[in-house]
């Protein structure tokens, strides 16, 4: 097991009520093609062993004997089988029956977790033959083995770190203080819910939502298994609806009326960054004494199947994609508004190159003015044409200012770069990075000069990925009085100028969008080749999707390189080969940490997303840390062993 992924089993077989032999023999065999498939954790439902609609049969002798009979043979055929299995079933101890739930692993039975919550309302009578479980773990004898029972009990794998297992029963997960709140507190990474929920119209997307709920709210994985097939239909029908989520999102569930099994990779690792990462979960004195029963599994490479989108930034359901966009362009409009309001500006400067990042910049400025009810020629769209701008994004900067009302000022630097250069001895023929930065930076001058001069303020067009990157002019394009993109990755500028484009009910300013969107990323700095923009900013730096999603699984989800590599790998499969991901991994890690020292001074801009690089917010790093111990991991990922 490499890199915290544990793949887990929810499995629902077809019962037969009050026939444990029956039931055994089915669970043997599904626990073993589970286990064929990989799968280290195997869920069974709630009282799974006689099936849950036997009534008043639990209350015969002879059916609670086969159940604990029928646990053992279970028990013993799990050697060798590198799994823990939860299996339900009822079980009697002084005198009471319980609906429990037995951890099973490689021949034994690790502890046995009672159902706390015991319902007595609408078609549930469990309390007519059921107790509620205790929280204090007692011995408990089983054949020849005396195990712990109690609902305060974890199953610890003792060669995972952060595998750490707790258990509730159906209704627990219903009810206001779930047992599995405190399960987390005390340690479980990966919550386990053994079921009978019988169906009713519109019951499953309640379940679904609590079962989201209880994962995100607890940070940890959560295996839920539901009773289906040949239960009994006297007065319920069961559908098996099996879920499994982690940290508030799906990622599998079974199609109800149907047996079978539900497979997921958990990512035991991302759970823990998460709970690190958040400061304020779990480390609760309540005096509650847990007991911990641990067990070992053999963890080789585990086969994932889980899928890894390769824009991590971008939904990719079309109307959830929609929905984002109108979302982010009115965080970034309402950023601006407010600084707008409180400096008392009544203009605003900004640069516009005909490319994507002014575009919505620009487009987001026309939305504050709008807000604030003021003429939209307060909005001074500035052009400065230098050595490599072309036609085509000069013309579309052009059309876009007037088409949008803006004021428009056409201004060619050439003649004072020219001039720079002379002043400090650079040659206008070598092109260099004095060369490149020095348009840059004058674009920056003439853009602050203005805003003083109309008491304006000079908005930001940069976005989140070129700060990663330091693909910035350090005091020059890098240099605002407020970065409307700081908070947005360039995959998604894309997106929100798309949305932009395709609600837009002029049919002109569509297609002045959609030439935008059409033109190659460029920084123009370069005199162009036949016309064409000289310089490709995905062929000097990188594709911005790989370094996208690199940005996104180091900070949100706390990967290493190694682990970012190998996810990257599946992402982009047939889209980018493994030298390519490899090359442009290495070139993110040394930009990433050599320019830290430029986003350490970065402008007031909006955070969107979960992601964000302010030095005053999300991103407290030092500006000269050392980057060995990730470039060392990013050169040769394959061969890296993880971290567990």
């Amino acid at each position: 097991m490499r890199h915290g992924f544990i793949k887990v089993a929810a499995v629902t077989p077809k019962v037969r009520v009050a026939d444990p032999a029956y039931n055994a023999g089915e669970i043997c065999r599904l626990m073993a093609q589970a286990g064929d498939r990989g799968a280290k954790l195997i869920v069974f439902p709630e009282l799974g062993l006689t099936g849950y609609t036997c009534g008043d049969l639990f209350l015969q002798s002879c059916l609670l004997d086969e159940a604990k009979r029928q646990l053992i043979r279970v028990a013993e055929a799990s050697a060798g089988r590198d799994a823990l299995v939860m299996v339900g079933l009822p079980l009697e101890r002084d005198g009471k029956i319980y609906n429990a739930a037995a951890a099973i692993q490689d021949g034994r039975v690790l502890g046995i977790v009672p159902k706390v919550n015991i319902p007595a309302y609408g078609e549930f009578y469990e309390d007519r033959y059921f107790a509620g479980g205790n929280r204090q773990t007692v011995p408990f004898p089983l054949g020849d083995w005396e195990v712990p029972f109690g609902t305060d009990q974890l199953f610890v794998c003792r060669n995972v770190p952060g595998f750490v297992v707790g258990c509730e029963i159906c209704e627990d997960l219903w009810v206001a203080q779930s047992p599995g709140i405190s399960h987390a507190l005390h340690g479980a990474t990966v919550l386990v819910n053994l079921s009978a929920s019988s169906e009713t119209v519109g019951k499953d997307e309640y379940r679904e939502m609590l079962v989201k709920s209880a994962s995100a709210r607890l940070l940890c994985g959560y295996v839920y298994v539901s009773a289906g097939e040949g239960e009994s239909t006297q007065d319920l029908v069961f559908g098996g609806h099996n879920l499994i989520a982690e940290n508030g999102v799906v990622l599998a569930q079974g199609k109800r009326f149907q047996c079978g099994e539900v497979f997921a990779d958990l990512d035991v690792q991302r759970l823990l960054h998460e709970r690190r990462r958040m400061g304020t979960f779990g480390g609760r004195e309540d005096g509650q004494t847990y007991a911990a029963t641990s067990f070992c599994l053999n963890f080789g490479e585990t086969k994932l199947e889980r899928k890894f989108g390769g824009t991590p930034f971008v939904p990719a359901e079309e109307e959830k994609r929609k929905g984002r966009c109108e979302e982010i362009l009115s965080i970034q409009t309402q950023g601006l508004k407010k600084r707008l309001e409180y400096t008392g500006c009544r203009t605003a400067v900004t640069g516009l190159s005909g490319g994507l990042d002014s575009t919505l910049a620009l487009l987001v400025t026309v939305g504050a003015f709008d807000r604030m009810n003021l003429d939209r020629r307060g909005i001074l769209a500035v052009t400065m044409p230098c050595f490599g701008t072309t036609d085509r994004t000069f013309g579309n900067a052009c059309r876009l200012a007037e088409k949008v009302g803006a004021d428009l000022l056409k201004i060619d630097i050439r003649d004072a770069v020219i001039r720079h250069f002379s002043d400090i001895g650079q040659s206008a023929e070598h092109h260099d990075v004095t060369y490149e930065n020095g348009q840059a930076r004058e674009r920056t001058q003439v853009l602050m000069d203005l805003a003083n001069q109309r008491n304006g303020l000079v908005i930001g067009t940069g976005d989140m990925s070129e700060l990663a990157l330091g693909w910035t002019t350090y005091n020059g394009d890098h240099m605002s009085m407020y970065g409307v993109n700081a908070g947005v990755p360039k995959t998604l500028v894309r997106h929100l100028v798309r949305f932009c484009a395709d609600t837009c009910a002029d049919r002109e300013l569509k297609e002045i969008l959609e030439d935008v969107l059409d033109t190659p990323v460029s920084p123009e700095l370069l005199p162009p080749r036949d016309g064409e923009p000289a310089q490709k900013t995905e062929e000097l730096v990188g594709p911005y999707e790989l370094h996208d999603f690199f940005l996104y699984y180091m900070l949100r989800c706390g990967f290493p390189p190694d682990k970012v590599y190998r996810v990257a790998a599946l992402a982009f499969q047939g889209i980018y080969d493994r030298e390519t991901i490899r090359k442009w991994l290495k070139v993110f890690y040394e930009r990433f940490f050599s320019q830290q020292y430029k986003r350490s001074c970065l402008p007031d801009g909006p955070k969107v997303g979960t992601v964000a690089l302010s030095p005053r917010g999300d991103l407290r790093m030092p500006s000269d840390a050392c980057a060995d111990l990730w470039l060392a991991l990013s050169e040769r990922p394959e061969e890296s062993e993880g971290r567990g």
